[in-house]
């Protein structure tokens, strides 16, 4: 709050034993010819920005890529700018996306909705979509509080009109890495377009794959293949494996030195301390175990958050959080009307480092990417065991073959299993054909090789998760509780299917059997 008393005129002037909020001033002394008047709604309009009144919120999100930045602890990273970051605001440990394909994510941070709420349950480019072009969404909401909203990179959403975007470059996913520069470039112009509060989401084609090993010489020390070891959770060593492993960490050693141009870009704009800056990938890496599934390298990311004056520096939390938690958080720090009935949180009392009651469990989800690999899920998770249940128990995941083939190859495949431990070995076969129940130990078995579903030892816990996921599961009005809506939609996907090829359809029917009054 201001107290502007004294001399100044009474359009200026709060009554006796109020306050005007700065926004309060600038509309009144606005309103005024007096130079004065002018200069007062103008460093109150500075006063609101930098003591916290509306924040400036820079969105940047990341492709494909999980948690293997220095801040996290992963041993061949070189991410010193997000590390920076890290340091500069609040880490948070154990971030999930509900989904790990890049359209459900995309949309579930941005609407707060998991994908089974809001329809978005496979890629935008293989057609689907939101259930409604109405739904609620925090591009909507921040443009009718005054934001002027931007983005750059592609949305990946259906529709895309769903989202007001004032301001939009780069609209593809430039896969290729073209003209890298431009990101940083076209926000510079965002940032100094205006001095309205500002929502602006920058959306980086790294880490996805092809895994570029450099570009325009980023990174400048390229890693090597014998430089690294593949990602733990994947449990096997091959050549392939190695070089992906590689020029997956050198993606996001690029993608480091690129948000280090934008972070410098809003520096040089003389905004950076009033805006709230949001880093996160999408989903984990498109490896084996990653990507399109529900373990961990598929669901967990990385989440940095810096606010200066509001988010601690330097504070790493343990909380489970997921990205659907974004909306409610983005809401609440800007005054912007909140969405009701969302399943998120906010995270604002998390950030400050004051004490909170949170969940003790954390959901998430997978339907179908491309028409390739339909095979519905649902997950928990609590402080330490996670269950899974497979909606199609006992059935080939086509998910499982997809990757294989398309990533590394079967002849190399069977001899990277076969150098590889006994549980491992089960653990692909589990994926190839899952079982309905997993159940991990993620204290003593954080790769979720060791399914304790049919130990005895277990029981108590999975009943106790089983009843968490299916209330769970009726409070967010999962249409996928009812098994003909699961093979209503194989049929839908399969009937795709010629000569041999899955082909994009030109719309799809399942928002009419999907979509309950809920949505």
């Amino acid at each position: 709050m201001i107290r502007m008393r004294g001399q100044l005129p009474a359009l200026c002037t709060p009554p006796a034993g109020r306050e005007w909020t700065p926004r309060e001033v600038i509309k009144r002394c606005a309103l005024s010819p007096l130079p004065i008047l002018w200069l007062i709604a103008v460093l109150a309009l500075q006063h609101c920005s930098v003591h916290g009144g509306t924040p400036n919120v820079l969105l940047i999100v990341s492709e494909d890529n999980g948690p293997e930045l220095g801040a996290y602890g992963n041993p061949y990273a070189r991410t010193p700018v997000l590390d920076s970051l890290a340091r500069d605001g609040t880490l948070f440990k154990n971030a999930y996306v509900p989904q790990a394909g890049c359209s459900q994510s995309r949309a579930a941070f941005l609407t707060g909705l998991f994908p089974h709420q809001s329809g978005q349950i496979g890629l935008a480019t293989w057609k689907y979509g939101l259930y409604r072009d109405n739904t609620p969404n925090l591009v909507e909401r921040l443009r009718g509080a005054g934001y002027r909203t931007g983005i750059i990179g592609k949305l990946h959403i259906n529709p895309e009109d769903a989202f007001p975007f004032d301001f939009s470059e780069i609209s593809g996913s430039n896969f290729q890495r073209r003209d890298l520069n431009a990101y940083a470039e076209a926000a510079e112009e965002f940032f100094s377009a205006s001095a309205t509060p500002f929502f602006l989401s920058v959306n980086y084609p790294d880490a996805h794959r092809p895994f570029l090993r450099e570009v325009d010489s980023l990174p400048a020390n390229p890693l090597d293949p014998s430089d690294v070891e593949p990602l733990a959770y994947m449990g096997l060593d091959s050549p392939t494996l190695r070089r992906d492993t590689a020029n997956y960490l050198n993606s996001i050693a690029r993608l480091d030195s690129l948000v280090g141009d934008l972070l410098s870009a809003l520096e040089r704009s003389s905004k950076a301390e009033e805006t709230l800056v949001v880093y996160l990938g999408d989903h984990g890496a498109d490896l084996l175990r990653g990507k399109r599934t529900t373990y961990e390298g598929g669901l967990r990311v990385p989440l940095l958050v810096r606010w200066p004056g509001k988010a601690l520096a330097g504070q790493s939390r343990e909380e489970l959080v997921s990205t659907i938690d974004l909306v409610p958080t983005i809401l609440a720090a800007t005054g912007a009307e909140a969405i009701r009935g969302l399943p998120g949180r906010s995270l604002l009392r998390l950030l400050s480092g004051e004490p909170a009651p949170w969940r003790e469990h954390l959901f998430a989800e997978y339907h179908v990417h491309s028409n390739h690999n339909y095979y519905p899920q649902r997950s928990v998770r609590g402080p330490r065991y996670k269950l899974i249940q497979n909606l199609l128990p006992h059935q080939e995941n086509p998910g499982y073959s997809f990757t294989v083939e398309k990533f590394i190859g079967w002849d190399e495949m069977d001899q990277a299993l076969s150098q590889a431990d006994e549980t491992v070995r089960q653990a692909y076969d589990r994926m190839a054909v899952p079982p309905e129940f997993e159940l991990y130990d993620l204290r003593d078995d954080p790769y979720e090789f060791r399914n304790l579903a049919d130990d005895p030892n277990y029981q108590p816990v999975l009943r106790e998760l089983r009843q968490v996921l299916d209330t769970w599961r009726q409070e967010t009005s999962d249409p996928f509780l009812e098994p003909e809506n699961v093979t209503r939609l194989k049929a839908e996907i399969e009937a795709t299917l010629v000569d041999g090829q899955y082909q994009r359809p030109s719309g799809w029917s399942y928002r009419e059997y999907l979509m309950t009054p809920a949505h």
